[in-house]
């Protein structure tokens, strides 16, 4: 497998493809649906259900709008040192998986950016029955940086009747409405958490290689 190099090949590869899929996706459902609209994608497994919500992802969320912009405004700091970290790990010649891990991250972080700093001055206010309209007469339903994040993904499995906890019984398995922003960070974080050791191993064992060759060419 021939190894990525450059900060533009990662993009490339994997965050331009997140990013297309994740704002066609958005895009058509803000101009196809209706605030709670729902569809079945998988009868008792999953479902569209249209839903914005001013938060994380998930739809955690802090309060005020004094709450919405410091959230947005850590967006756009958070991936910027994502782009930084990213380049550094190339120079440092890091785990292929660390290196997709964060490029994951890094797309799911830019995807809901563009919800939040764009969509609010494209988009009128999306309702309850009322389908939003792409730059329409009576303009956005927000400025810039106050839009909310398009949220449309969610499982309705639920528990089973005989499962032990009590207080589970019946209840969905995942309840949060999500998207694929969310998903790709999701991935990249629970990847990184499972193969950390492996990740960060590469580059010690490298260093202690190398070290090891010097001594011996020294020696000789």
């Amino acid at each position: 497998m021939r190894r990525i190099q450059s900060l533009g090949g990662w993009f490339l590869a994997i965050v331009l493809p997140v990013l297309v899929a994740d704002q066609v996706l958005k895009i058509w459902i803000k101009l196809s649906f209706s605030i709670g609209q729902q569809r079945d994608l998988i009868p008792g497994l999953i479902e569209l259900q249209f839903i914005e919500n001013e938060g994380m992802a998930f739809g955690w969320a802090l309060p005020g709008m004094a709450g919405k912009l410091l959230l947005t405004s850590f967006r756009l700091v958070a991936a910027v040192g994502l782009g930084f970290y990213l380049r550094r790990l190339l120079k440092d010649g890091a785990h292929l998986g660390l290196l997709a891990c964060i490029s994951f991250i890094w797309a799911g972080a830019i995807g809901n950016i563009i919800d939040s700093a764009v969509y609010g001055a494209l988009f009128s206010r999306s309702t309850w029955g009322v389908i939003a309209e792409f730059l329409g007469e009576g303009g956005g339903y927000a400025p810039i940086l106050m839009g909310n994040v398009v949220d449309m993904f969610h499982f309705t499995a639920r528990w089973p009747s005989w499962w032990p906890i009590d207080g589970m019984r019946s209840h969905e398995i995942f309840p949060p409405i999500w998207n694929l922003a969310d998903a790709a960070i999701s991935i990249g974080v629970i990847t990184l958490l499972i193969s950390q050791r492996r990740f960060f191993a590469e580059p010690v064992e490298k260093e202690i290689s190398e070290s090891a060759t010097s001594s011996e060419g020294a020696e000789a």
